[in-house]
């Protein structure tokens, strides 16, 4: 076996495509943290329930007090610096970002408000993308780790993914916080 097929694992997933992953990450949690209109940022889908192959996408829900503010032109988007952006569209409540990176990494950054993580009742989109898998990378108030509640954990893993810093699972995999 090949030094690169053993850094891949069983999802085939590199070393080189995990570090890339944990680094935009820890940049858009970063800078997450020092937003005051940023309320909460949600990891989902196989990044955030450990299942990530080679060609997955980087999947991030950001709720923030003023989504309509947010365009290309705004500080919320060009200050994330994710690459290129190749598509911006609206799916109901949240407003997709799509970038690629040079390595051809493809983020997603779906920006909605606060109303996204309603929990009375959880709408019936949202309950399909946190029970696919979900993580807090900044939750200042809890109001995503009560949406988890919520929905139900059956779609999460119950440790942290090894290409996620443990200092964003909480313990157990309970409520994630951001880092100061």
């Amino acid at each position: 076996m090949a030094d690169e097929e053993k850094r891949a694992g069983a999802a085939g997933v590199s070393a080189q495509r995990r570090e890339e992953v944990r680094a935009v990450i820890e940049r858009v949690a970063g800078w997450a943290a020092t937003r005051e209109d940023v309320a909460g940022v949600l990891l989902v889908g196989s990044w955030a329930r450990g299942a990530a192959r080679a060609d997955s996408d980087v999947d991030l829900v950001v709720l923030t007090t003023g989504p309509g503010r947010c365009t290309a032109e705004d500080g919320l988007v060009r200050e994330l610096a994710l690459g290129e952006l190749i598509r911006n569209r609206a799916w109901g409540p949240v407003t997709e970002w799509r970038y690629v990176t040079a390595s051809g990494l493809e983020v997603e950054v779906g920006i909605g408000s606060l109303d996204w993580a309603r929990t009375d009742p959880v709408d019936a989109g949202t309950r399909r993308v946190v029970t696919d898998g979900a993580r807090p990378l900044h939750d200042p108030q809890g109001v995503l780790e009560a949406l988890i509640q919520v929905c139900g954990r059956s779609g999460q893993v119950s440790s942290v993914p090894a290409s996620l810093p443990k200092s964003w699972s909480g313990s157990g995999g309970g409520a994630a916080r951001s880092r100061p």
